[in-house]
């Protein structure tokens, strides 16, 4: 009756752009999906999807991507990886004396190459974590909507991961985060093919149920109002 992840999705203006763009930049395959393009995570690393919508606005996203760096080197390459991809450096307030670089997607979405050394995201892989604008009510939820452990939980900041490691997703309660409606949302499926069985599975956890599409797939919302999918079947192999 559980739920897997199989994706965050970003709606875009072009969703073949973004996609191209993080393919390129993580060495990934990208595989026709329903209505979008999916990047596969495997069994660790955060799958990444992209549909068309509206493209991603700065102050407006409740999402964020943090690729982590083995060295100086290898955060200078990855930087100038992705703005010879079509990034962009942003400038959202940080300190000089942060190490980190935020730039922007070409679909407008905001993503940090995070210095080496830290020590939070040691093991987690080259897409380190995927940070949520949300409280510590919906870290737990996710939590025990997925079936991971938490592996951070201070104050309002938590943080799940898998069993076996990879990227981490974290929540926080960030200033100003927006009210409209989402461009990024996660995408479920049932593990064991009993769409409705994991939708009452997630109900009782507390999530709410919105909408049913004309494709079967179950749009909910998580205790925070923050809305994610459940679609009626798994993801095509890849």
């Amino acid at each position: 009756m559980g739920s897997r992840l199989l994706a965050v999705t970003f709606e875009a203006d072009d969703p073949a752009e973004p996609a191209r763009f993080w393919a390129g930049l993580l060495g990934r395959e990208i595989v026709e999906d329903t209505g979008g393009l999916l990047l596969p995570g495997g069994d660790t690393q955060l799958g990444l999807r992209f549909v068309p919508g509206r493209a991603g606005r700065l102050g407006a996203n409740r999402m964020h991507l943090h690729l982590t760096s083995a060295d100086l080197d290898d955060q200078r390459r990855t930087v100038a990886a992705a703005i010879s991809l079509g990034a962009r450096h942003l400038d959202v307030g940080q300190r000089p004396e942060e190490a980190h670089v935020v730039l922007a997607d070409p679909a407008g979405y905001e993503f940090c190459v995070i210095e080496p050394g830290n020590g939070y995201l040691a093991g987690c892989g080259p897409l380190g974590e995927l940070t949520c604008a949300g409280t510590r009510q919906a870290g737990l939820f996710w939590s025990e909507a997925l079936g991971r452990p938490l592996v951070w939980d201070r104050g309002e900041q938590t943080a799940i991961q898998s069993p076996r490691g990879g990227t981490k997703i974290a929540w926080d309660t960030w200033d100003g985060t927006p009210a409209e409606p989402n461009r990024q949302r996660f995408e479920l499926f049932p593990a064991d093919g009993d769409q409705q069985a994991a939708v009452d599975a997630l109900i009782s956890l507390g999530a709410a149920r919105l909408d049913t599409r004309d494709n079967g797939t179950v749009v909910l919302a998580d205790p925070d109002g923050t809305e994610f999918r459940v679609r009626p079947s798994p993801p095509p192999p890849g």
